[in-house]
This record gives structure tokens, C-alpha cells and sequence, in this order.
């Protein structure tokens, strides 16, 4: 898919009037009773909060960004995040500072976050910025102390990752990556998320590629790139090791220079 979905903002059923007024006027969005036959995505809000839902045919259902669900307790209590904090040195380095440079659901910050990361979110994609939004202040502001002390060590910032100050880079540990999969492989072709985000982000392999590239560059211990398993690595770069996942594996590549920079 090219160019930006057409999307609107919707008022569901015991929704916040407030709150869709407010992002649809911060989105520059329309905020319509009805959705129209045009458009392909739907910012609703309704009783549960914000979720984006594709229209059209054979159409998955709402998808919510939030982190009091189910699943990521799961994930917690099961030790399904061992692959990936291994992968940061989250465990060797006691209040990592990490850089998740493709923030999109931020699933994998909240469970960095969870193991005990400093983690800033960047996500350039304005919807999803402001769905990420919400659901950190949710998560900050909710009765589960658990989410307010893990919500405490997450900050987003709206913008692509390549516009932080030089100063953010050379602060962090670890600048961490999850592309998008490619459009025709197994894992874009499953998944309510996965389907979002292909409306609204138009990155290929050579774009991502090509981010993989700067984080190379920057001043960070170490980039790790999220991948499908035997999916070749990204941009062609080699890593110096990868650890796998249920499905994905992370490959990791250190930066020798780093703690030489650092003296100098």
C-alpha cells in the first residue's frame, strides 16, 4: 500500500466525546458519526478507549494499544521475554537506557520497560503516536502499581528516531529495531496489529534497511534488529550473533568503539 490510509475518527458506543474531539483535532482528522465507503481505517473511540479498525471486506477487528491485557501478564509470567533483554543486556546492565526506535505498539518497550530499562519510544507515525499517548497516561494513571512503575520507565517521543539530539544517542546503551516484516511474508499476513500498521506505514526493506544503516553509525553499545527467523539479515549486515524467539530472533550488533569513545 502507498501514501498515507484514508482515516477518520468515530464516536462507538459509551465513547469520550472529549477525547475524540480532541484527537481528531490533533490528528487533523474528520470526526464523523458514519463512516464512509471511502475511507480504510477508523480511529474509533468507544467504552474501552481509542482502537483502530480497518474497513472494508474481510476486515479485522479493533486493534487497541494498551498494557493492561492479558497478553503481555502472560508473556511476563511464561519468561517469553528472556530472547530479547538478553539481546539489549538488559540484566548486565542494571537501569539500561534503550532506545526503541520503532515504537508502533510498543509492546516490546513495555516488556524492556518491565525488565528494568530506562526506555525512550520513538514513533514518527502521528496515529500511533497519539494511540501510544493514551496509553501511557492510562497505564501511568491506573489502580495496578505494577503499571505505574513500569509506565515511569517509558518516555515517547512523536518523532522519527534519526531527529533525536546527538546528546540522546551517546546517552543510551542500546538502540533497539522492528521493522516492519515484508508485506508478503507469513507474519504480515496474520495479526489484527500487523494489519494496521501496513495501512499506516509505507516502509519497505530498503527504507528499513537503510535505518539499520544510521543506527550503525550512532554512538550506542549496541543495535539489535528484530527479525522474522530465517528471514536474511536487514540491509545485508551481518550480525555478531543472534538469539532466537518463539518466531522472530533478534540479531545484535555491538559497537567495538563505544567505551573507546567514551574515554577520549
Amino acid at each position: 500500500m502507498t501514501g498515507q490510509p484514508r482515516l477518520a475518527v468515530a464516536l462507538g458506543d459509551g465513547g469520550d466525546p472529549a477525547l475524540a474531539r480532541r484527537l481528531a483535532a490533533s490528528l487533523s482528522l474528520p470526526l464523523l458519526s458514519q463512516p464512509g465507503d471511502d475511507l480504510e481505517l477508523l480511529l474509533l473511540v468507544d467504552a474501552a478507549g481509542p482502537a483502530l479498525r480497518p474497513l472494508g471486506p474481510g476486515a479485522s477487528g479493533p486493534v487497541r494499544c494498551r498494557f493492561d491485557d492479558a497478553a503481555l501478564r502472560h508473556r511476563r509470567r511464561g519468561g517469553h521475554n528472556e530472547a530479547i533483554g538478553r539481546a539489549l543486556a538488559v540484566g548486565r546492565t542494571p537501569g539500561a537506557r534503550i532506545i526503541d526506535g520503532t515504537g508502533g505498539f510498543a509492546r516490546d518497550a513495555f516488556v524492556l520497560a518491565d525488565l528494568g530499562a530506562e526506555v525512550t519510544v520513538c514513533e514518527r507515525q502521528p496515529v500511533l503516536a497519539a494511540l501510544l499517548a493514551e496509553a501511557l497516561a492510562a497505564a501511568a494513571g491506573a489502580d495496578d502499581p505494577w503499571l505505574r512503575e513500569v509506565a515511569g520507565r517509558l518516555q515517547l517521543v512523536a518523532a522519527d528516531v534519526r531527529t533525536l539530539p546527538a546528546e540522546t544517542l551517546a546517552a543510551a546503551d542500546a538502540l533497539y529495531l522492528d521493522p516492519m516484516f515484508p508485506l508478503g511474508g507469513k507474519r504480515a499476513a496474520s495479526g489484527k496489529a500487523m494489519t494496521v500498521l501496513q495501512y499506516l506505514l509505507d516502509d519497505d526493506e530498503t527504507s528499513a534497511g537503510g535505518l539499520v544503516e544510521w543506527a550503525l553509525a550512532q554512538p550506542v553499545r549496541r543495535v539489535v534488529v528484530k527479525r522474522p527467523r530465517r528471514a536474511p539479515p536487514l540491509g545485508g549486515r551481518r550480525p555478531s550473533h543472534s538469539l532466537p524467539g518463539r518466531a522472530v530472533r533478534f540479531d545484535v550488533y555491538p559497537n567495538p568503539d563505544h567505551d573507546k569513545t567514551q574515554r577520549e
